[in-house]
């Protein structure tokens, strides 16, 4: 007798340009998942770039704070009081801002991320950030993320061929005398970073001992948890008290569920699921209805109703699996395509390979499932 899956490999390949159509339909929905998925999970991991290069165990911020973009701030002083608390070792107060950069070679102006840092605690973990850091202790001078947008203007190759790059932020002249690297976001195209006196210079009104996000460090063997519940029991309610770990997972819990982004990304994936079972359910119900008499004389042959609907399951899951790898390997030149002109960080991990092979061959199965209604109206007696 022969095999489910080699009958339904047979059949599948017996009509060529409607196996291709197949193929193509996976691939569309494959790449449609992937897609979907890989831009919500590059809007996710870029909003906490900067929140996972964070030299910190606990994090202060102001109560209203709910994305990073839209900074907030909160009195100094209650970072001064954490130093005071059991486990701390120290502290580093950052400062986040969005100034108006003007481009030195066109004039353009653009919105641009400003930090502030304290130039011998920055609080940061990024690379050349370090070794650069010493140079923002001169006035009006400041770093740049070399991985800012392009609209910025050749900042980076200007600096790196050792060239003057002179410019204004905020209407005052300044300097750009080195780079780092941090990258970009959904709400943040370009990055720099100063020290907390020239940021001050940069932003007038910033009100004297304010501070946007508190980092403390712990000494080793604290625990964050406790000494988050210890703060914020003593610490007035004018400053929220966060675990590096939360202070992450809120960033991206209100791109998930306080913007509508979340929403449609995994519309799409569900969107990209039903045009594929749509199509591989019309491949499926024009096969058995166009071999109907074929499964009628297999019943006559004392074939089971297990075997035939095992063969269209077959067809299936071939479909699905065929099907897959040519829209994995369009996903991931779209996925380098689409990095290379936006520079989030769209890449294709295994376990979202691993999903979307799931997701596939269950709208496949599902698509087989709903063709078998005709797999019934198979009639021996109609082949006598």
């Amino acid at each position: 007798m022969i095999s489910a899956a080699r009958l339904a490999w047979l059949q599948l390949r017996r009509q060529k340009v409607r196996f291709a159509v197949a193929i193509a339909g996976v691939a569309f929905a494959v790449i449609l998942m992937f897609m979907q998925m890989g831009f919500m999970d590059a809007l996710f991991r870029s909003a906490v770039n900067l929140h996972t290069r964070l030299d910190a165990d606990v994090v202060l911020i102001d109560p209203r704070y709910n994305v990073l973009a839209f900074p907030t701030r909160f009195p100094g002083r209650r970072l001064q009081q954490a130093r005071g608390f059991p486990g701390v070792a120290s502290i580093a107060p950052l400062h986040t801002g969005i100034a108006r950069w003007q481009s030195p070679l066109g004039g353009a102006t653009r919105e641009i991320f400003v930090l502030g840092v304290d130039p011998s605690r920055p609080g940061l973990t990024v690379p050349d950030l370090g070794q650069e850091i010493a140079r923002v202790r001169y006035p009006d001078v400041v770093l740049y993320d070399r991985a800012s947008r392009p609209e910025y203007g050749p900042i980076a190759d200007m600096v790196d061929r050792g060239d003057e790059v002179a410019t204004e932020v905020n209407l005052r002249r300044i300097a750009v005398r080195g780079l780092f690297t941090l990258g970009t976001s959904f709400g943040v195209d370009g990055t720099l970073v100063t020290s907390d006196q020239n940021y001050r210079r940069l932003f007038p009104s910033y009100p004297q001992g304010a501070v946007s996000i508190g980092l403390v460090k712990l000494e080793a063997g604290a625990s964050p948890v406790a000494v988050r519940d210890a703060m914020r029991a003593a610490l007035p309610k004018d400053v929220n008290v966060l675990t590096h770990d939360e202070f992450i997972d809120r960033e991206v819990a209100y791109w998930a569920t306080g913007t509508p982004i979340g929403f449609v990304f995994n519309f799409g994936v569900v969107m990209g699921v039903i045009v594929g079972m749509i199509i591989v359910y019309q491949i499926l119900f024009a096969d058995i209805a166009d071999h109907l008499s074929e499964y009628a004389t297999l019943k006559a042959m004392g074939f089971s109703n297990r075997y035939l609907s095992g063969v269209v399951v077959m067809e299936a899951s071939l479909l699905a699996v065929v099907g897959f790898l040519p829209g994995l390997a369009a996903s991931w030149w779209l996925h380098d395509l689409t990095r290379a002109a936006t520079r989030i960080p769209m890449e294709i991990a295994t376990h979202r390979a691993a999903s979307v092979l799931g997701m596939t061959i269950a709208m496949c199965w599902a698509s087989g499932l709903i063709a078998m209604r005709k797999l019934r109206t198979a009639d021996p007696a109609e082949v006598f």
